[in-house]
């Protein structure tokens, strides 16, 4: 239960969830981390809390620093409860503190917990005396919640950045480079595809207003602070809140009694002789989670399912509401299927493509029963006339 010095009088005294492996419909394989930080000086300040199950983690963490009575502000960046699920408990023990937040983080916190709590409001601009050290606020709303809140220590150049900058990982370590920037890259690719995607247009405010600080340090609310990777992480986030796709395809489906899969086998094929990189997703073997990520890196999404009961199937239903909700732009779409009399749906496929605004080159494929040699060989034409499409695209960017 030990507490990591991150600058001096500056500590991480979160916790841990080794065992979490579903976070509400996002699977954490690896499981994650809950981080507060804690700030020493004339004013004590508790950065954020954690899940309410594991606040005896943090409590102990702090009180191997400081008696907890004496802290002075807890400060909310935002108040899903992650992260303010501990708040009660710390007020029990330091009665004093003020909790500082925003408008909108007040009245959150009112909803979730009914107390009538000493509330310190801040708003973009504002600043917190504590000594030696000033804290800043930047509201950065719908990144991504309503209330979320950035906040800026100078001369440590920190940046406390709440669920922004975030990846699930439960992990001794604290530091990026510990864990190295292929897994940490991963995980945060992950977590923006499946919790930030949604407010790119947001992302891109945020990261305006926070251009002209200078940061040493992200201090996320899940996963590795980062410190030798922030260039490189900043860069993605530029990238993912504009859309931007790499030339590369996913291929996701389901099947009954593997005509759809073997439609899809000829889509990779052809993508693969057009010189395109392609994975394949299974949705009876792969998380609709982990698909997010290969959604997030694609240009092109392909997606294919049998008709059952004049529908789709349920797992491929289920990752296009998924998918609606996220709503990644810019992409190239096509549907596919085999069927046996209605052949629904392969068309309610490509309406939530349609929905999505994407880019539909080609019409539906659609097969009766099991296609036969010729109509597979046609696929991988498609395939491959939907891979040279793309180069085409991108040689045309390049201009």
């Amino acid at each position: 239960m030990f507490s990591k010095e991150i600058r001096k009088g500056i500590y991480w005294v979160g916790a841990t969830d080794w065992e979490i492996r579903n976070f509400h419909g996002y699977l954490t394989q690896s499981g994650t981390s809950y981080n507060a930080y804690l700030i020493v000086d004339e004013k004590i300040v508790l950065v954020d809390t954690v899940k309410a199950e594991l606040c005896e983690q943090m409590i102990e963490r702090i009180t191997r620093i400081i008696d907890p009575s004496k802290i002075d502000y807890i400060l909310s960046n935002h108040v899903e409860m992650d992260h303010s699920g501990s708040i009660g408990k710390v007020l029990e023990l330091a009665p004093n503190a003020e909790i500082v937040t925003n408008p909108q983080g007040v009245q959150g916190l009112k909803r979730h917990f009914k107390k009538d709590w000493k509330f310190k409001v801040v708003k973009s601009g504002d600043s917190l005396e504590l000594g030696k050290h000033q804290l800043h606020f930047v509201q950065t709303p719908m990144v991504h919640w309503p209330d979320s809140m950035v906040t800026y220590l100078p001369g440590e150049n920190i940046l406390f950045s709440n669920d922004a900058f975030g990846q699930h990982i439960a992990s001794s370590e604290r530091f990026d480079s510990e864990i190295g920037w292929d897994i940490v890259h991963q995980e945060a690719k992950k977590y923006y595809a499946n919790i930030v995607l949604p407010f790119g247009n947001q992302v891109k405010k945020a990261l305006d207003s926070l251009s002209s600080l200078d940061i040493d340090l992200i201090c996320p609310s899940h996963g590795l602070i980062w410190k030798d990777y922030i260039p490189q992480i900043i860069s993605e986030y530029c990238r993912w809140s504009d859309n931007e796709a790499d030339d590369r395809a996913v291929i996701v489906y389901d099947t009954m009694w593997k005509s759809t899969k073997k439609m899809a086998n000829e889509f990779c094929y052809g993508l693969k002789e057009a010189g395109i990189h392609v994975v394949m997703r299974d949705l009876k073997s792969n998380d609709i989670s982990d698909v997010m990520t290969d959604v997030l890196n694609s240009k092109c999404i392909i997606v294919g399912s049998p008709t059952l009961n004049n529908n789709m199937l349920p797992t491929v239903g289920a990752f296009l509401t998924y998918l609606k909700g996220l709503n990644p732009q810019k992409r190239i779409g096509v549907a596919f299927g085999s069927y046996g009399w209605g052949g629904q749906s392969i068309g309610q496929i490509e309406d939530v493509m349609k929905e999505l605004k994407w880019e539909l080159p080609f019409e539906i494929v659609k097969m009766k029963y099991v296609p036969d040699d010729e109509e597979l060989l046609k696929i991988r034409e498609i395939g491959k006339s939907l891979g040279e499409k793309m180069l085409e695209d991108k040689r045309q960017k390049e201009k």
